[in-house]
């Protein structure tokens, strides 16, 4: 087959695996498509939405077109959100147990330690839910206090101490739940409670999965393997934020299972803005460890990761296998690469967007004013694979490649 074949996509099937997200799947349907059509407009192709994908999951067919060459895609959204809402699913008192629990893990383990000497943004993330929750503890207790204080004290004028001492905490009390409740009924502008999940569920099992967890990894694998038996040119897994880790676990398997090879079509791993090193530095994140060992030196895929120094709630341009310890000699990825949003966005859209910290973690997923080499819609619509787009492009030279990681063990 000639080399221009081998580079060449006309039929491509995309995986992509969210984030900690409660979010049913259709807000990245439509975000797919207000930001591509924003972003052939500033690039010069076309892609047209052509409806919805056949089976079970949740999916759009996409047609790229570029100076008269033309390629399809699925794009497949691969979801976990019902058990991200599950585990949401938690009293007050239970988050604030989460909240000790999940402390206690980073901080005796030493994994927080040492994941700030990577990245101080991402650590201040973690660190963010926890600081506004006990501050909404005390403004909570400093309102009852209040509260019981003052009907303590009318009370004590018609009757004796015991009495309105009582009645001081028969309204305190409800007045704390009252304002704990406020806080977390506004918990969509503030996002303390729904961070506070995500780190508890990460860390629930000190680096390993949940069980609930790996049995839908079992579902997203089974699929994947369909398309790798199928007759598409290229394979692409894409994870992103924490769904970068389980797209590495993923991959890694299929990998091993001989789901992918020299007669399977070409299998490409995308990961964006990634914070693998919140898991990969848990003492019992053997399995991931492994699997970053492993990807690393296959030579049946090729694996970029783009992450930016602007996005502060990822760990840009921390090589996930270096930083992790299980780098081997034999080491040929991920590419790590910046979407640089300093210079791929104009000085107006970053001045607008630059102190928005949670909507920068999404904007791997979004149209850039102006386009670097990196273009999410190109890459999973066009006709060149993700091997071919970035060949023989170097590594960031900014990249932390550090090893930092207080556990280097992995999976037998």
């Amino acid at each position: 087959m000639p080399q221009s074949d081998k580079q060449r996509v006309l039929k491509r099937q995309v995986f992509y695996i969210p984030g900690y997200d409660p979010n049913p799947p259709r807000r990245y349907r439509e975000l797919y498509r207000t930001e591509s059509d924003r972003q052939a407009a500033i690039s010069g192709y076309e892609l047209d939405m052509l409806g919805p994908v056949t089976g079970d999951g949740f999916g759009w067919r996409v047609r790229f077109r570029e100076d008269g060459v033309q390629s399809e895609s699925e794009i497949n959204v691969l979801v976990w959100s019902d058990l991200v809402q599950n585990s949401m699913k938690r009293s007050i008192a239970a988050s604030y147990l989460e909240l000790v629990r999940t402390a206690w893990t980073y901080v005796s383990s030493g994994a927080l330690r040492r994941l700030m000497w990577l990245r101080k943004g991402p650590v201040i993330a973690a660190l963010y839910p926890v600081g506004v929750l006990l501050v909404q503890a005390l403004l909570a207790a400093l309102a009852g206090w209040l509260a019981g204080a003052a009907v303590s004290a009318l009370a004590g004028l018609v009757a004796g101490p015991g009495l309105s001492r009582a009645l001081g905490w028969m309204v305190a009390l409800p007045v704390i739940v009252a304002c704990l409740r406020f806080w977390r009924r506004i918990d969509g502008r503030i996002f303390a409670h729904y961070l506070m999940h995500d780190y508890a569920f990460s860390a629930s099992h000190k680096g390993a999965n949940p069980p609930e967890l790996d049995a839908r990894l079992d579902q997203f694998s089974r699929r994947i393997a369909q398309a790798l038996a199928s007759d598409v040119d290229e394979v692409l897994v894409v994870g992103h934020s924490s769904g970068a880790h389980l797209a590495v676990n993923i991959v890694a398997g299929l990998i091993r299972q001989g789901a992918a090879g020299a007669h399977s079509p070409r299998l490409a791993l995308l990961t964006l803005g990634q914070v693998i090193p919140m898991m990969s530095f848990l003492p019992r994140a053997d399995r991931l460890r492994a699997d970053l060992n492993f990807l690393s030196q296959s030579d049946v895929l090729a694996w970029v990761d783009v992450s930016a120094p602007g996005d502060g709630c990822s760990f840009a341009l921390c090589d996930p296998v270096e930083v992790s310890g299980v780098a081997p000699p034999a080491k040929r990825w991920p590419l790590v690469l910046s979407a640089a949003f300093s210079q791929t966005l104009s000085p107006e859209r970053w001045r607008a967007l630059k102190r928005r910290y949670f909507r920068l973690h999404f904007q791997y997923l979004c149209a850039f004013d102006r386009p670097g080499d990196y273009d999410y819609f190109a890459i999973t619509a066009g006709p060149i694979t993700l091997a071919a787009r970035f060949a023989g492009r170097k590594p960031s030279q900014s990249r932390i490649d550090v090893p930092a990681s207080p556990y280097t063990s992995m999976a037998a």
